[in-house]
This record gives structure tokens, sequence and C-alpha cells, in this order.
């Protein structure tokens, strides 16, 4: 019976790890596909996609203002990382509309702010994970600011007067590689989760180990499609507003990343 076990894992892909069998590899170039098919179910959505971006712009910048507000000013760049932690649960409603486009419907506004119920309990699991995690990294933030400045108060003023210093900088670099961490095991855990619990019904359990088998067997093509992300999105930040066009198309281009990552339940 043990060689008989040797012999099956030996032949099965990374050991007989939980989905590895479930997961494509990809050719790098495919991400580029992904953004045109992201494009794509933009231009066939109309106004809905654009509309769902500008809500999430509109919430960004009420939030900036009220960080602003409160003199809490050390917190609005890592709020900007925290928008990107928290981004698959928000384009949520992208995947929605992407899959009635490749299915023939007609999206609406509406079916992408409901689309969590297609799969309630698993998919609020998630948000509130993903809520913790945003929670443990602002924490961070603030620990590290009370570290390095433990004598400036948390002005907008006093935040900009230490950002050229030697501390500042210091601390620039520390909260930037602190991100990167985060990050990165944010995009490990996600990337193709959301969907896959939209679409199939699936708990976050399986949905995360299906996410980070997809980024394992495809590391290279994984690593372009984060850089792509990241490039997108910061085009998107130097105009705010074209994070109305940046944000739902790589949230639709995320949705035809998972199809092409992920296989079908009832493909061999």
């Amino acid at each position: 019976m043990e060689q008989v076990r040797q012999v099956v894992t030996a032949h099965t892909p990374y050991g007989g790890l939980p989905y590895a069998d479930r997961v494509r590899e990809v050719e790098a170039a495919r991400v580029f596909h992904w953004l045109a098919a992201g494009w794509a179910d933009m231009r066939a959505a109309g106004w809905v996609s654009p509309a769902y971006g500008l809500m999430f712009v509109a919430i960004g910048l009420g939030l900036t203002a009220g960080l602003a507000w409160a003199e809490m000013s050390y917190l609005i760049a890592p709020m900007i990382g925290a928008f990107l932690l928290v981004a698959p649960l928000l384009a949520l409603g992208l995947y929605r509309i992407s899959w009635d486009v490749a299915e023939g419907r007609r999206p609406g506004f509406g079916r992408a702010l409901t689309a969590w119920r297609r799969n309630p309990y698993h998919i609020l699991t998630a948000g509130l994970i993903l809520m913790l995690y945003v929670m443990i990294w602002a924490r961070m933030n603030v620990i590290a600011f009370a570290l390095f400045f433990p004598y400036v108060s948390m002005s907008l003023a006093s935040f900009l007067q230490q950002t050229l210093t030697l501390d500042g900088m210091v601390f620039t670099l520390f909260v930037t590689v602190l991100g990167l961490g985060f990050a990165t095991v944010a995009f490990i855990s996600n990337v193709t989760a959301l969907p896959m619990m939209l679409e199939r019904k699936v708990d976050i359990f399986a949905a995360v180990l299906a996410s980070a088998m997809a980024v394992a067997r495809n590391p290279r093509t994984m690593a372009l499609w984060a850089a792509l992300i990241v490039l997108v999105t910061g085009v998107g930040l130097l105009s705010v507003v074209g994070l109305a066009v940046t944000l739902p198309l790589i949230g639709h281009a995320s949705w035809h990343a998972y199809r092409d990552l992920v296989k079908a339940d009832d493909e061999p």
C-alpha cells in the first residue's frame, strides 16, 4: 500500500497538493489577452462599468478627505494600499458583469451591486477576513509612524515636513517593504479566489487553495500580471478620475484570468 501511495504521489502534480491538478499552466503572454478581453467587456457593458468604477472613486475621495479632516493624513498612503488589498472583493460586481457578457446576458448595475448574493455566506466571510487584514495593515502603519516619529504630531503639516528628512525616507522605505509583503500575500490568496467563489459557490478555503496553486504553477505569468495591475492602477491614480476606467478594466481582466487559470468543474 505504501508503494502504491508513493507511485501515485510521484505522478501527481506538485506531490498531490490540493487543487494542483485543477489549475492550468498559462503562458505569460496571456496577460495581455486578459487586458484586451477586459476592455471588450467594458465596451459591451456600456455605462455600467464606468459607473461602478466612479462609485469607488467617490468613496476613496471621501475617505481621503475624512482622514485629512481628522488630522490622520499619515494614513492616506496606507489606505491607498489597503484599497488594493481589498480590490478583489470590491471588484465582485465587475466579475458579475463579465460573466453576464460571456453568457449573453445584459449587464445591470443592480446585478453588479448584489453579486455577493450568489454565494453570500462564503463571500461575506471572505470580506470579513479581508477587512481584518486591512485593519492589521493600518495598525502596523500607525505603530511604525509612532516608532519612527515618537515626538511628532500626526497632522498633515507635520507629516509632510518629515517626508524629506532621513527618518522620513527610512520610514517610507520600511512601509513600502511592509506593504509589498502584505500585497504579496493578498495577491497569492485572492488572485482567483473571489471570481471562483462567485461562480461556483465554493468556500473561502477551497478558493484560496486554488488561487495559491494558480500562482505556484504560473510564477512568471502571475508576477507579470501583478506588475500590470500595479502599473494600470498607478496610471489611474495619477488622474484620480482615471480610476473609473482602470479599476473596471483590471476587474474585468481578472475574471478572464480566473477562467484561464482554473479548470471548470467538469473539465478533466
